[in-house]
């Protein structure tokens, strides 16, 4: 059985954004249309995809195993488009992004760009959000993440949405918070926009908590967060194996985590346009 790129792609998207609705807008398809590529998936594979309720649409196990799969191939077929058009993707160009986004397929992704276009000259630096937005002229392509309340409409401020992410709040496996007590917290410096959103929030809901930790990375709160020493909150993909969603009555519920490409410079170089459009399309 072979699977369809345009169904994939609808499936990913899907996926990403968290909702047909969302998803309809980004692929400007109704979303009868979608649902009805969904189902063609589904039967294709011979198994349910997707989790659809009140709050979205989630793949279920078999759907996150084929997410892994869909982004690959849909990367690899951008790759052979580029090759077969001839297009030369060649020069210096500086990425800014932040750790929180997929970073183990982001690794793939640009050693994948690297191999393919060996007269590329990627710069890539991890950085806060807050210094991403602050700073746009110190690189070519910044992918950036913001917290959102789905309730609001988002501001049109020409930013390319990427990918839409659950926060949640993780602890290691097997973690019991002891009651009536304070909650271990392990966050990141007060530089970093969605730690600042989790103290706020537990403050703004009267959570008791201590700051057990504070890490210098994403990385550090992984390594704190699997010896146990206290819990966090995280997107989806940047969440480690060994963790578990934590759910408690004490624990308020976090925006989503938006990622987004900032905006096209004016003026930019037509290398930064072609790299752009083929992180789109590796992201997708």
């Amino acid at each position: 059985m072979r699977l369809d790129l345009d169904l994939l792609h609808a499936f990913v998207v899907i996926c990403e954004t968290g909702s047909l609705t969302a998803a309809s807008r980004r692929v400007h398809r109704s979303q009868s249309a979608l649902s009805e590529q969904m189902q063609k998936l589904e039967e294709a594979c011979g198994r349910p995809l997707l989790i659809r309720g009140k709050a979205g649409a989630q793949p279920t196990p078999a759907g996150e195993r084929l997410l892994q799969h869909a982004r690959a191939l849909l990367g690899l077929s951008e790759l052979a488009y580029q090759d077969v058009q001839g297009i030369e993707i060649a020069g210096t160009l500086r990425l800014a992004m932040t750790d929180y986004f997929r970073p183990t397929q982001v690794i793939d992704v640009l050693a994948r760009i690297r191999a393919r276009y060996p007269r590329l000259r990627l710069q890539v630096s991890v950085r806060k959000s807050a210094l991403i937005e602050e700073d746009p002229e110190d690189f070519d392509i910044g992918i950036s993440m913001r917290l959102v309340d789905l309730r609001r409409k988002a501001p049109d401020d020409g930013r390319i949405l990427i990918a839409r992410e659950r926060v949640s709040w993780i602890a290691p496996d097997g973690f019991k918070p002891a009651k009536a007590a304070r909650w271990p917290l392990v966050t990141l410096p007060e530089t970093c926009s969605l730690q600042r959103a989790i103290v706020r929030t537990l403050n703004r809901h009267r959570v008791k908590f201590d700051v057990v930790m504070t890490a210098s990375g994403v990385a550090g709160l992984h390594m704190a967060v699997a010896a146990g020493l206290g819990v966090t909150c995280l997107n989806a993909s940047a969440a480690p194996s060994g963790v578990r969603r934590l759910a408690s009555d004490e624990l308020p519920e976090m925006p989503d985590a938006e990622f987004c490409l900032l905006p096209p410079k004016p003026n930019e170089p037509a290398l930064v346009g072609e790299v752009r459009r083929l992180l789109m399309a590796q992201f997708a």
